[in-house]
């Protein structure tokens, strides 16, 4: 009898050891465009790319290195991340918003298309849950771009309709149009939005039946857009297309709606989609104008514990500072609306989720690597900021569930990507049109010479840094002074040399390098956080250590060495944040530990 016992233990164990952990990738703003689409309405279907005799829908490079996302290699990226997913044998994909660029038709057709192929080759799910830039607002707006790259290498744009837009060498479709929820809905109900007959619960904030009385019939009711439904202010319904999803076994997974589309004027149109703020703010406005969701997840988080789900939500938007404690300083030193910081989440919003019972959060938005960890007595949360493919430094996440109290993170930098370079002769075409044009500041051309996806996109952000991030979020006076000193100058600022004898720090060593470098590398670290230590020299690394230091023990009133003080904290802070590459988080001991 004792014998059958242990046969009976050691059959179960062996069992449990053989199940494969759960393990969910993230993929966040992919902002997909595509390349190779066509519309409904209109013959016109891009230009020739002499390297591989395909016609090509893509932006221009000026617009590319002008924004915080690129628009056309993305596509190769997103391509190349699926592959991996699907080469690691994972079955869950959640992507956290912005999964196309302004929700055109065009683009969510190409991108049912790309992840139908895959759930049918490969067998992955996908959920998705909306960002800002789909829908951009809650209705269809008529909408088009400036800046698509014509014929002749000059800007084409591209209009929903005739009124609209600067360009006088322009095509006129309606698969240009910003959609709704109600297009987006129609169009990805497959992807999350709407049960699959497979799940094993789906439910949305809307329906307050029990799990235990779920039937994937009822899930489709629920799924309904009429009954999706609130009022964001008194007389104004907007759609929230959140749900909860069971996909495997006691995992239950919260795909958030963090979009808040606020009315600019209630005494206007309720359905006039002009009449709707943007949602880029995120969960600041959820608190003031989307409570239902903070009540929805209260409740989903005590049944989870009751019935021992394992609970992950996902969402665009960030429920913890991401700026590693450096959101005063950066304040105090550009200004409140400076650096994004508009879009930093208040503290009360991780203490409103944390206090609901939820404690793992993924989440994009910012196109950036960080976890941020906050603890309210009892209560925790972590929120994992997933990196954009679009965006230095190109990455997804992968969630591994060991146990319930127990699960792993891991970032999936994309160094290689194939045929990324496949667009660059029509860039070559577009420069030189550029070159006519003396009213443009021109971009690099090297960044043509790029051998890997990596250091493209890290050639994109050096560009958006020197074209956008400066003109925009630095005081002219401060760059023009910082600008012409190098790494000795920023020292000798500290130090004399008798000092420096005193501390054997050899001042010739810190030439090597100038103040656009440090600036870069705080992009760097603000992109991708520990990551970025690896696009950055060890000696630099050492030498940033020996200024913050001496720049801190400085008590010099000097408007600019004071800057500099400032500069050096805020790059201490940002790399020196917990654990964004792999780690492992601990719900017991309410702790993350790098792996």
């Amino acid at each position: 009898m004792d014998k059958q016992i242990v046969f009976v233990l050691l059959f179960i164990s062996t069992f449990f050891s053989a199940q494969k952990p759960v393990q969910i990738a993230f993929l966040s703003d992919i902002h997909f465009q595509d390349l190779y689409g066509s519309f409904s309405d209109h013959d016109f279907k891009g230009i020739l790319n002499p390297k591989t005799g395909k016609y090509t829908i893509l932006r221009t490079m000026d617009s590319q290195l002008h924004s915080t996302r690129i628009f056309n290699e993305n596509y190769f990226a997103f391509l190349k991340a699926l592959d991996d997913i699907a080469a690691k044998g994972i079955k869950i994909v959640a992507m956290p918003g912005d999964f196309s660029d302004d929700g055109q038709a065009y683009n969510l057709r190409g991108l049912h298309r790309i992840l139908e192929q895959y759930h049918q080759k490969y067998g992955i799910n996908f959920y998705l849950t909306t960002g800002n830039h789909d829908p951009v607002g809650p209705f269809r707006n008529d909408g088009g771009k400036d800046d698509f790259l014509g014929q002749n290498g000059n800007p084409l744009g591209i209009y929903s309709k005739e009124s609209i837009g600067k360009s006088t060498d322009k095509i006129i479709t309606k698969d240009i149009a910003e959609s709704g929820y109600f297009e987006i809905l129609n169009e990805l109900k497959d992807f999350g939005f709407y049960p699959k007959k497979e799940d094993l619960f789906w439910s949305t904030p809307f329906d307050h039946d029990t799990f235990k009385n779920y039937t994937y019939k009822k899930g489709l009711e629920a799924a309904e857009y009429s009954k999706r439904l609130y009022e964001v202010e008194n007389g104004f319904s907007v759609p929230d297309l959140s749900y909860v999803v069971e996909p495997v076994k006691d995992v239950w997974v919260i795909a958030i709606d963090g979009n808040t589309y606020i009315p600019k004027n209630i005494n206007e149109n309720s359905h006039s989609p002009s009449n709707y703020k943007g949602a880029s703010i995120g969960y600041n406005n959820v608190l003031t104008n989307k409570q239902h969701l903070i009540e929805w997840i209260r409740r989903l988080s005590g049944e989870a514990k009751k019935n021992n789900k394992t609970l992950i939500a996902f969402t665009h938007y960030p429920m913890i500072d991401f700026n590693d404690g450096a959101t005063n300083e950066i304040k105090n030193l550009l200004g409140e609306k400076k650096w994004q910081l508009e879009r930093v989440p208040q503290e009360e919003v991780a203490k409103v989720f944390a206090e609901t019972g939820l404690q793992i959060h993924f989440a994009g938005h910012m196109h950036i690597n960080d976890t941020g960890i906050r603890k309210f007595g009892e209560n925790i949360l972590v929120n994992v900021q997933v990196p954009s493919l679009a965006a230095y430094l190109p990455a997804y996440k992968i969630l591994t569930i060991q146990s319930p109290d127990k699960l792993e993170v891991q970032t999936e930098v994309l160094n290689e990507v194939p045929r990324f370079n496949e667009l660059f002769p029509l860039y070559e075409k577009e420069y030189k049109a550029l070159q006519h044009d003396i009213t443009k500041i021109l971009w690099n051309k090297d960044i043509l010479k790029t051998k890997s996806y990596h250091d493209f996109m890290l050639f994109h952000l050096k560009e958006l840094v020197r074209l956008r991030m400066i003109p925009d979020d630095w005081p002219k006076d401060f760059i023009e002074k910082a600008g012409k000193l190098n790494g000795e100058d920023l020292l000798l600022f500290t130090q004399n040399n008798n000092q420096l004898k005193e501390k054997r720090i050899r001042s010739e060593t810190f030439t090597k390098w100038s103040f656009d470098d440090l600036l870069l590398d705080l992009y760097k670290f603000q992109s991708a956080d520990e990551l970025a230590k690896r696009d950055i020299p060890k000696e630099r690394l050492k030498q940033y250590q020996i200024l913050e230091k001496l720049y801190q023990e400085n008590q010099s009133q000097n408007v600019l060495v004071r800057q500099l003080k400032s500069v050096f904290k805020i790059l201490t802070l940002l790399s020196n944040g917990d654990p964004a590459d792999q780690f492992e988080i601990d719900l017991t001991e309410q702790e993350i530990r790098k792996r």
